[in-house]
């Protein structure tokens, strides 16, 4: 598996329409937003403020996540460099390429992180173990 770049990974502006007569935002993610189909959609909520989540990689998988609520940070990590983000608008995403070991943390309280993934869940494409991971670079 090769290394990624972390300083090529940004945030992606979600095209986001404001209602002339004040009554709020509507986001749109459509085929030209992100680089991949949508193959599941998954949604963290409820989480401790000191807990984390994530804490993989994965070999193949591609990941779209948005704050849609609160805050939370998003650590990445290509095996020799370390990046964060913090994530904390609804019209803001994080695109996590395969490759890159992640962990979310610092979940504000009622943070909602929406996850829109490439494909559908399967365990082999997961690597779990951060010394494995590191070995595979």
């Amino acid at each position: 598996m090769s290394q990624v770049d972390l300083e090529s990974i940004s945030l992606l502006e979600i095209p986001k329409i404001s209602d002339p007569d004040g009554r709020g935002n509507l986001s749109v993610i459509e085929k030209d937003v992100l680089p991949f189909t949508i193959k599941r959609v998954y949604y963290l909520y409820d989480v401790p403020s000191d807990s984390s989540r994530g804490g993989h990689a994965h070999k193949e998988l591609k990941q779209f996540i948005i704050a849609l609520s609160g805050s939370f940070d998003v650590v990445l990590d290509n095996g020799s460099a370390r990046r964060s983000f913090t994530l904390n608008r609804p019209n803001k995403g994080l695109l996590i390429p395969s490759g890159v070991w992640r962990e979310l943390e610092n979940f504000s309280a009622g943070s909602v992180c929406l996850s829109l993934v490439s494909d559908y869940y399967n365990e082999d494409d997961y690597i779990r173990d951060y010394n494995e991971f590191r070995s595979s670079k």
